[in-house]
């Protein structure tokens, strides 16, 4: 069961987590108070109220994890998003990050390759109050092309290599935000897409996610 009661406590919760990332050097205002509106306990299950709030990721099944949320605010730093911009996002998974970035005030489109998780997310009454949130069940190597370009790519998983056809999909001074590395750890990168199509690379600092996966999962 998921809860559905935001009480002052896990308000007072949330605010110790927005110190807490800020105090690991999340700067960006926006991020710190899409991270202070979400109530994160109503992704996971009622049993794990008390430790919602903890800056730690928690698994939601299929494999796949609620990432930290230190994890989230800084990727969505890291995107630097202006209102309104369209942001495609790989791996939707609890549909966390999906919504902190709504909060932000951009629209997102964003695919998740695990059937159950995907219609899991299509009963969540809180993800109805977010209609700029755009879900997809598909394979995300391969993207959205009919819905690009997009201003920002988000890649919620570790990729191996940095996938051709999102590229494709990123507008010209675009940005893309990718965990690179097969291994159990992870390089953050942001690309730009310049004007002669090629990529510039900032690497960040490391990190570990679950493997990109390609194809879909029933």
């Amino acid at each position: 069961m998921r809860p559905t009661e935001d009480s002052y406590r896990h308000k007072g919760l949330r605010k110790k987590l927005v110190q807490a990332v800020q105090a690991k050097g999340i700067t960006d205002e926006r991020v710190l108070d899409a991270i202070l509106a979400v109530p994160r306990h109503y992704f996971l299950d009622s049993a794990f109220d008390e430790v919602a709030y903890e800056d730690r990721a928690f698994p939601i099944g299929e494999g796949q994890t609620i990432s930290q949320p230190y994890t989230v605010a800084y990727q969505s730093q890291l995107l630097e998003t202006k209102p309104f911009m369209k942001v495609l996002e790989i791996g939707t998974g609890s549909a966390y990050q999906a919504v902190v970035l709504a909060e932000m005030g951009v629209q997102v489109y964003t695919i998740e390759r695990q059937k159950k998780l995907f219609d899991t997310n299509k009963q969540f009454d809180l993800l109805k109050k977010y209609p700029t949130i755009k879900f997809f069940y598909g394979d995300g190597f391969e993207g959205l092309p009919t819905y690009a370009p997009f201003d920002r790519v988000l890649i919620t998983a570790a990729a191996p290599e940095i996938p051709a056809k999102l590229v494709d999909q990123l507008k010209i001074g675009g940005m893309m935000v990718i965990p690179l590395g097969a291994g159990d750890v992870q390089q953050m990168l942001r690309l730009t897409k310049l004007d002669n199509g090629a990529l510039k690379e900032e690497v960040f600092d490391n990190f570990s996610f679950v493997p990109m996966l390609g194809g879909r999962s029933q």
